[in-house]
């Protein structure tokens, strides 16, 4: 058993059994609050299912921490799931989001080893193992390169930034003021996991989630697939992204491309290494 293979096995079988639910009555079915806090839909617990059904097709038993079942125990490492990252999108028939699937030695971010993310519109499969680089459908992939010349620096237009500000707090919007300034494109897709894998890919040229709230299990997919495709990722302070895996386990974070766009961007949000 290779285990890059059973999540993509589980990502592509999640991309099947849910294609007739999204945006349906049905789908949309609420089923109470989920172990990360949201509320669950059909369409979530179908997804889960789904993977966990995977795993014990391949008689694969790792602890699987779960945005939906939170945390169930097993002996074979940390299978870290958010089966639909993006679920108000799929409820409202908004075609973006992902099922997002990570493996990991210990209960760490840094610890993960393979990952899998599936566009679960388009079909578009993303993977990554540690130290064999990131691909899209076979093809490997890249962040950006960014080049620190004086004819870039007044190419302001063409700094493209996610960022996620959903519910974002006024103390946070005044922190961010400068790059909203600076990013005179600005992106946010609704789903985390997927908006990074867009990232890894060299649509942005960065990725900022400075609310506190992203939790691993939206996380660690493509925490893995960003830096395979050479992406930084820092916390709020400055220091190398890493955080425990519990589902409860939130964050922020800075994605860039590489050390010149870190600096770039670094002063107007107030961080330093």
């Amino acid at each position: 058993m290779i285990i890059i293979d059973v999540l993509k096995d589980a990502c592509k079988q999640v991309y099947e059994q849910t294609r007739g639910l999204v945006g349906t009555v049905e789908g949309n079915k609420k089923f109470g609050i989920g172990a990360g806090g949201d509320v669950t839909r059909m369409i979530d617990l179908v997804a889960e299912k789904t993977v966990i059904n995977t795993m014990n097709k391949y008689n694969f038993k790792p602890t699987i921490i779960g945005e939906e079942c939170g945390r169930i125990e097993g002996k074979q490492g940390y299978m870290i799931m958010d089966a639909i990252d993006g679920t108000t999108n799929a409820s409202r028939s908004i075609p973006f989001y992902c099922c997002s699937l990570a493996y990991a030695t210990d209960f760490t971010l840094s610890s993960v080893i393979d990952s899998a993310v599936i566009d679960l519109v388009r079909g578009d499969l993303y993977y990554a193992s540690k130290e064999k680089g990131a691909f899209l459908n076979d093809h490997r992939i890249t962040v950006k390169g960014y080049s620190s010349n004086r004819k870039q620096k007044q190419q302001h237009e063409d700094i493209l930034i996610g960022m996620n500000i959903s519910g974002i707090s006024e103390e946070i919007v005044n922190r961010l003021t400068k790059i909203f300034v600076r990013a005179n494109h600005a992106r946010h897709f609704g789903a985390n996991a997927l908006e990074l894998c867009y990232f890894a890919r060299g649509f942005m040229d960065a990725y900022i989630d400075f609310r506190g709230k992203i939790r691993a299990t939206d996380m660690a997919a493509a925490y893995l697939i960003v830096k395979e495709a050479g992406g930084k990722l820092f916390s709020s302070n400055g220091s190398e992204l890493d955080s425990e895996l519990g589902v409860n386990n939130t964050m922020s974070f800075l994605a860039v491309s590489d050390d010149n766009m870190f600096e770039r961007l670094a002063d107007d949000i107030g961080m330093r290494r």
